[in-house]
């Protein structure tokens, strides 16, 4: 043991000393992942209510964009700071207490009557959301032995990649079949269900550390992340050189340099121990999944207007035909461990890495406004089995790099990982796919109306509601904006596949071949610590 690290007391035993039998760890694994699709329902549910929120509010665009964005900057901000404290305070107290704080915020975001007070509490409920979604993970990565914790991952990363498609689908089924404040009650259901079986059968567990709680890293890593994650939504719409964006980019940029440093010098101490991304396991993981879940995010801003501008669906249909995409996913998010088994993690990385590259090739390839969603549907399998791939191996290697005591920091890591990615995929594919819509349709207004060809150039949905007051040159306008549109698809899907293959050649020559997890012991030892850096390697 290192001289200057004190003795680290391991987790508190699980169950009073017990391991738990297969049944206990079913309903485990059926809490944890019900406490999941509550959180990540809500990320991408609100989606389908701009409009309604519009108009029953009052509010403008960019309200609009804040009642829903607000969520995922709270969510991001904190998963850091309240997976290290669900850490010390114990899992299943901070999982109880996130749970009914997001339930509570649900309910009043559901009977919210105005714009202000539906911000507060979506607030409220990214907040309780940063305390839920790094401990559901924590849970497992915790409780279930070794040899099936690979199993229990691979359910988790099924409904952390598949769970944000489904929740939308049940928000525009409910939004469809009764008013838009009902897509609350799914959440509000899930929380309570989640909740009664955490009371049950989710046991405590806890760090006990020497060290207080590095409250200066804590506040550097949830600046970090508001910055960045905020220029990252506020680009798109404010454009990329306006002074809110530069500035939201230089705070962000600044903190986690700060944050770097700090780390670095605090060492045992720490909220996250930066040295451990020189280590395959930690850095092939997160790179993995932060280009991974960028492409599954940026993919799926293109898809919708696709179905709706396109095809002419509705938002429920256009929902529902994400879903093979994400039932591939999450099937093969499952399958992903046992693949793992036989043959390593990094070449079930790198297989699902280049399946998935597939799919965005194959979508290019076929993608026309005449062949419809059969001519992308292929590319959204290829692509939905090679995210499920990819995603458990690289997630176990996250969670294997710190020890048990520190799941929490581990999973919350895990998860700001996929927050980024997320913010950093919209922001980019959408950027590409509205230059290479602008590019396309320049070349096809020739006897458009001048107002209405201006209109046409800011987006697909505004040339359709154009088309009708240019008289005769309606349908050759939407025939213009749904071709070029299509242009656009096809230059954000070939830059899409550059970037997976470019990963692909990354996770082949640096992936971790094993994704063996380190227990307390080995943190705390610098030889163990060699021998696990060697094993990954």
């Amino acid at each position: 043991m290192s001289a200057h690290q004190p003795p680290r007391t391991p987790d508190a035993p699980v169950g009073a000393g017990s391991t738990p039998d297969a049944r206990q760890l079913r309903a485990i694994l059926i809490t944890v992942s019900l406490a999941l699709m509550a959180v990540i329902a809500s990320v991408s549910g609100l989606n389908v209510a701009q409009t309604h929120m519009a108009v029953e509010f009052g509010a403008s665009q960019t309200t609009v964009l804040w009642i829903i964005n607000v969520y995922t900057l709270a969510l991001a901000a904190l998963l850091l700071p309240l997976g290290a404290i669900g850490d010390r305070l114990g899992r299943k107290p901070v999982l109880i207490a996130g749970l009914v704080l997001f339930g509570a915020a649900s309910v009043v975001a559901g009977l919210a009557p105005s714009a202000g007070v539906m911000i507060g509490a979506r607030v409220a409920a990214g907040i309780s959301a940063a305390m839920i979604m790094p401990i559901t993970l924590a849970v497992i990565t915790s409780t279930f032995p070794e040899q099936e914790r690979g199993r229990a991952i691979g359910v988790w990363t099924g409904v952390a990649g598949g769970g944000g498609i489904l929740g939308m689908f049940l928000s525009a089924l409910l939004v469809d079949v009764a008013d838009w404040r009902g897509l609350f009650v799914l959440p509000v259901v899930l929380v309570v269900a989640a909740l009664v079986m955490t009371l049950k059968s989710v046991p405590d567990s806890r760090e006990r550390s020497a060290h207080s709680f590095d409250t200066v890293g804590a506040l550097f890593s949830a600046t970090a992340v508001v910055g960045l994650i905020f220029a990252l939504q506020e680009g798109p719409e404010r454009g990329w050189t306006d002074s809110v964006t530069l500035v939201g980019l230089a705070v962000g940029a600044l903190a986690a340099v700060a944050f770097t440093a700090w780390e670095l010098h605090r060492r045992d101490a720490s909220l996250l121990d930066v040295r451990l991304f020189r280590e395959r396991g930690l850095a092939g993981g997160s790179v993995t999944l932060l280009v991974v879940f960028g492409v599954q995010a940026g993919v799926a801003v293109v898809l919708f207007p696709f179905f709706q501008a396109v095809l002419g669906w509705s938002g429920l249909l256009s929902t529902a035909a994400m879903m093979p995409m994400a039932v591939m996913m999450m099937a093969a998010s499952g399958l992903a461990p046992r693949m793992a088994a036989r043959t390593g993690a990094r070449a079930t990385m790198a297989a699902g890495v280049a399946l998935a590259a597939l799919g965005l090739a194959l979508m290019a390839l076929f993608v026309s406004v005449d062949g419809g969603y059969l001519s992308i549907l292929a590319g959204m399998l290829a692509m939905g089995a090679g995210m499920g791939l990819s995603m458990t191996p690289s997630t176990e290697a996250i969670t294997g790099s710190l020890p048990r005591a520190r799941q929490g920091v581990a999973s919350a890591l895990n998860d700001v990982t996929r927050e980024f990615g997320t913010a950093l995929g919209v922001a980019m594919l959408g950027a590409l796919l509205a230059n290479g819509y602008r590019g396309a349709i320049d070349g096809r207004l020739d006897g458009i109306p001048g107002g209405a060809a201006d209109t046409a150039r800011e987006g697909i949905a505004n040339a359709v509601e154009a088309a009708p007051g240019t008289g005769g040159h309606a349908q050759d306008l939407i025939h213009a904006a749904q071709q070029s549109f299509v242009d656009g698809w096809q230059q954000a899907m070939w830059i899409g596949a550059a970037v997976m293959g470019v990963l692909f050649l990354y996770v082949a020559l640096r992936g971790p071949r094993t994704t063996t997890p380190v227990d307390a012991d080995e943190e705390a030892d610098p030889e163990a610590e060699a021998a696990q850096s060697a094993a990954a390697r």
